[in-house]
């Protein structure tokens, strides 16, 4: 963004120059922004309305006059195009232009949309739930295929599961974030891919931002996109099982990247951690920012009880955001609790645990293999918990200085 205090002073007779903004309506609002920088806003029709007539090239007073003939309430259109400034939508002000930020870089900038359109296909979503109707029948015929957790143990050598089960996880993380970027790509959306935290865990997400300016059908299917290549793979391997023999290796194998690739469904169900179900739920109802206003409303509920909190953030909302938000904020408060409680008595104990039996079995008492399977459980299992908290103080960071 700019500062729109180092700019020229805008008069009345001021013209301006706008960027290539995108605007899509959406209920009682527009939705205005620039794809270049990912930045956008919600603004009342009033709002769109005055970016029309100013990208007209008309002047400030000349806007304010026509704003004011069409609703009969006066606009300070000086005041707005400073803020168009600020988010950076301005190119011009009369002759002199305006400083532009750096755009955000995207993942993969060689993907066109062209390349990548038949993932918005509708036909795309019927092939999903075909092949996942063929899986369920598969199971019903044979339940026997459904693996259990002892299928990941498919070899005795437990440093050997651990790291085969890290990268088969961290490669089908990574096809579930390039699903949504593709996707996202298709509908003229950049995107990105970064390491990011939610809560406790360590997370590959996708930064789609400019999604919003696409018909419904599109954002939906980009949130979606993730779930749904995961349910395709597993629908895929599903059906191979049912075709193969039990008790061979392939099949133990086949068992465990079936169960590797169910594992991060459930987690999408934790919408208080901003899921892909997160963003549909907030698409479905509405909302604008489900997270950051249920969180708002969270405070204002527990400064209310201590008797410290001021007035009730979520009466500015439109009632159908209201009712979300509220509704949202018992979910985020009841789940965030019960996830850190979770970790405090369950996962925090059995990491630690084994970090210090993999510590104690280095040594040259332990034999090379035991010394490699000690080895093998710091380098994964610490390396994660080294990279969540790298990923978190960096995130952090970049938050504080934007």
């Amino acid at each position: 963004m700019t500062d729109a205090r180092h700019h020229p002073r805008i008069t009345p007779s001021t013209r301006i120059l706008l960027h290539d903004l995108a605007t899509r309506r959406d209920r009682d609002e527009w939705i205005v922004g620039r794809m270049a920088t990912r930045t956008f806003v919600a603004l009342p029709a009033a709002g769109a309305r005055a970016v029309e007539l100013l990208g007209e090239g008309l002047s400030v007073a000349r806007t304010a006059e026509l704003l004011r003939d069409e609703t009969g309430e006066e606009f300070e259109i000086s005041d707005f195009v400073g803020d168009l400034v600020a988010l950076g939508f301005v190119a011009r002000i009369g002759d002199r232009p305006v400083p532009d930020g750096e755009p955000p870089r995207a993942s993969l900038p060689w993907l066109r949309p062209h390349q990548v359109r038949s993932a918005l296909h509708p036909a795309l979503p019927v092939f999903v739930g075909v092949l996942l109707l063929a899986a369920v029948v598969a199971l019903i015929r044979r339940p026997e295929v459904l693996p259990g957790y002892r299928d990941l143990l498919w070899s005795p050598h437990g440093s050997l599961v651990l790291i085969s089960a890290a990268a088969a996880g961290w490669t089908l993380v990574l096809a579930h974030e390039l699903a949504h970027l593709v996707t996202a790509r298709a509908a003229g959306v950049p995107g990105r891919i970064r390491l990011g935290t939610r809560l406790q865990f360590l997370v590959m997400q996708t930064d789609i931002s400019g999604i919003e300016l696409a018909p419904r059908r599109h954002r939906l299917t980009a949130y979606l996109a993730g779930i749904a290549l995961n349910l395709s793979l597993a629908s895929a391997l599903v059906l191979t099982l049912a075709l193969a023999d039990t008790g061979t290796t392939t099949h133990r194998l086949l068992s465990a990247a079936l169960l590797l690739a169910l594992l991060p469904l459930p987690f999408q169900l934790m919408v208080f951690t901003r899921t892909d179900l997160y963003f549909v739920l907030q698409d479905l109802t509405g909302c604008r920012d489900l997270y950051g206003d249920g969180l708002a409303y969270a405070r204002y509920v527990f400064r209310r009880g201590t008797r410290t909190g001021t007035g009730d953030p979520s009466t500015r909302l439109p009632p159908h955001e209201r009712r979300a938000v509220r509704l949202y904020s018992l979910v985020l408060v009841v789940g965030t609790v019960a996830c850190l409680t979770f970790m405090a008595a369950v996962t925090l104990p059995v990491e630690v645990t084994l970090l210090v039996r993999a510590a104690r079995g280095l040594g040259p008492g332990h034999g090379l293999a035991g010394n490699a399977d000690s080895a093998a459980v710091l380098v994964t299992l610490g390396g994660i918990n080294v990279l969540w908290a790298v990923t978190r103080w960096r995130n952090r960071r970049s938050a504080v200085q934007s």
